[in-house]
């Protein structure tokens, strides 16, 4: 049996995995952000671009610091990332699949920064006055934050749903 949906969540993750390439190649290059570390670019008020090199994961976790460190993040992620392909794959549901085109696309772009830099380039600083609700981030970590939400909120209304009938 196989699902229709496919050729959808590969299409979303390709589209992520390009535009997240292509703005990093942005901030990096013709905007050479990191030779504007402290300062930035404002865009509004409350959102600037800001060169970071991420060398963890999520909210700093499992920073690499040493070469063994960064293979070590780039093996976790690429397994992540197959089961996800895994999953995407074999999934029936096209809101599921949408979600998991959006981590899959984020996770690869991710893991292709990790291999040719050694970090994960973030820009985007969202922040009210002082107040930062997220660390910097990028597209790719946009995407699998939207995508996990989706996976969550559909899990969370399916079970609901599925508990009221039996």
């Amino acid at each position: 049996m196989t699902s229709h949906h496919r050729p959808l969540g590969l299409i979303i993750a390709a589209f992520i995995l390009i535009a997240d390439q292509i703005v990093k190649y942005m901030v990096t290059y013709p905007l050479a952000l990191q030779s504007r570390a402290q300062d930035g670019i404002e865009l509004l008020p409350i959102f600037r671009l800001a060169w970071v090199e991420n060398r963890g994961v999520s909210m700093g976790f499992l920073h690499a610091d040493t070469d063994v460190m960064r293979w070590v993040l780039v093996a976790l992620t690429a397994g992540i990332a197959c089961f996800v392909a895994v999953w995407l794959w074999r999934e029936k549901a096209r809101q599921d699949v949408f979600g998991l085109g959006l981590i899959l696309g984020g996770a690869l772009g991710n893991i292709i920064d990790r291999i040719r830099l050694g970090f994960v380039v973030d820009y985007a600083d969202l922040h009210f006055g002082e107040w930062r609700p997220f660390l910097v981030f990028n597209l790719a970590d946009a995407a699998i934050t939207i995508g996990v939400l989706i996976l969550l909120a559909r899990a969370l209304l399916l079970r609901d749903k599925g508990a009221k009938t039996e």
